[in-house]
């Protein structure tokens, strides 16, 4: 059983690096910090901390850091998504006993999975956790697309307590409402669009949102207005949002954005990415994405 409700604001944090690359806990821990400051209901370790880059026992590491780090001040979710259901089953244990609520895991990332080998995949996830899992389809970004009914089968077999679902393949709303219909509306879905989707996933019923860690006291002014039911003030929040998150393109260029915010807010001291890296920002999308993050801050107050 979960010791925290797993809905709301869920950002997913960013691994920083020291100098001999090695992971720097202390600005991991600030980075943790400031999310739980600025409004995050509680925290991820996703694809966007750069788990793709670290060794095993590196992830393992950093899931029990993170969960530390966290002090129980909300739910927290590790993923643990590998190439072999050996490792996935290892990084699972691991999340149980560093104390997280609920893991995440995308099916191997090499081709598409059947629904059997899937549903063996994700059995032994569950089996070594015994914490709920959120299976990620992170399609938009690497691996194949899970099938809406595919996904909604999934639930019913081990119950919208046990398996939730974090759909990322495009078009995110309508996806969002096809495996809701197909599962009799028991699927217990987030949102994944890093808040560019927001208001329309929302309105499709889904329990909470993993953007990045950089703008949670944006996404939280967002959450709190949808929730509410103040659409004036929603839309004033998600347009400068959207145009700000807009800029940036594929898993990369995610990294960099969020850590270049996070070194503009003074939480990291560094952008180190692990390579080889794919997307980096130059002066003049810096200057730009400075001046969307000056609107977006007016815009929320």
């Amino acid at each position: 059983m979960t010791r925290h409700a797993l809905q709301g604001v869920l950002p997913v944090i960013a691994t920083p690096f020291a100098e001999d690359w090695s992971i720097d806990r202390g600005e991991l821990a600030a980075g943790i910090d400031f999310a739980f400051d600025q409004g995050a209901h509680g925290i991820t370790v996703a694809m966007v901390s750069e788990i793709q880059r670290l060794a095993t026992d590196e992830r393992e590491a950093l899931n029990a850091a993170a969960t530390a780090a966290a002090a129980g001040r909300g739910p927290v979710i590790l993923s643990v998504g590998a190439e072999s259901t050996p490792i996935a089953v290892r990084l699972a244990r691991g999340a149980a006993d560093a104390g997280a609520d609920a893991v995440m895991a995308t099916p191997p990332l090499q081709g598409s999975t059947s629904i059997d080998e899937l549903r063996r995949y994700l059995a032994a996830i569950l089996d070594a956790s015994r914490l709920p899992t959120i299976l990620q389809d992170a399609s938009s970004y690497v691996g194949a697309p899970i099938p809406s009914d595919t996904q909604a089968e999934l639930v019913r077999e081990f119950g919208p307590e046990r398996l939730l679902l974090k759909p990322e393949a495009p078009p995110l709303g309508p996806t969002t409402s096809a495996i809701a219909e197909a599962s009799g509306g028991t699927a217990r879905i987030f949102d994944g669009s890093g808040g560019v989707a927001l208001m329309d996933t929302h309105r499709r019923g889904i329990v909470g949102t993993m953007p990045g860690p950089d703008l949670v006291w944006a996404l939280r002014a967002l959450w709190d207005a949808l929730e509410s039911g103040d659409d004036a003030r929603a839309h004033e929040i998600s347009a400068p949002l959207t145009m700000l998150i807009s800029m940036v393109t594929g898993l990369d260029g995610y990294v960099a954005f969020e850590k270049h915010m996070l070194v503009k807010q003074g939480v990291f001291s560094s952008t180190r990415m692990r390579g080889p890296v794919f997307y980096r920002i130059d002066a003049e999308t810096g200057r730009l994405l400075d001046e969307l993050f000056d609107r977006l801050r007016a815009a929320v107050g």
